[in-house]
């Protein structure tokens, strides 16, 4: 109804709106957020337990728009990292955002620990990003 009422309004407008809003979303209409290491973090957690369930449940629907909100948000960052007017910060940023995109989609079940172990490998400076 909300939608209906905007007219033609994009999905990134409209969940950004929502979210300004603070309406509370779902994993599935909220997606990959890439602001930020902790948002991206925290939703791709959140999609991997929203496939989990669907995995539990039988519902290979749900686990494929769960992959495919990934898929497009890798796509977006892997876009973002080779656009030549981006700064060499924000390309090694995304280029980060796309490993644990592909990481996540090769397994999500272990996405967490992997995150987890990865951070503590930035921590110690081994490369750069979060």
């Amino acid at each position: 109804m909300l939608r209906q009422r905007l007219g033609p309004v994009g999905k990134a407008l409209f969940r950004g709106l929502l979210r300004e809003c603070g309406v509370p979303l779902s994993p599935l209409v909220e997606g990959v957020r890439q602001d930020d290491f902790a948002h991206l973090e925290r939703t791709l957690l959140q999609l991997a337990q929203e496939y989990r369930q669907a995995g539990g449940q039988a519902d290979r629907g749900r686990q494929r728009l769960c992959r495919r909100a990934v898929i497009e948000a890798k796509d977006h960052a892997r876009l973002a990292s080779r656009n030549p007017r981006t700064s060499r910060e924000k390309q090694l940023e995304k280029e980060e955002m796309v490993l644990w995109m592909m990481t996540w989609l090769e397994n999500p079940g272990v996405f967490g620990s992997w995150v987890a172990l990865r951070k503590s490998h930035l921590r110690e400076g081994a490369d750069s990003p979060p």
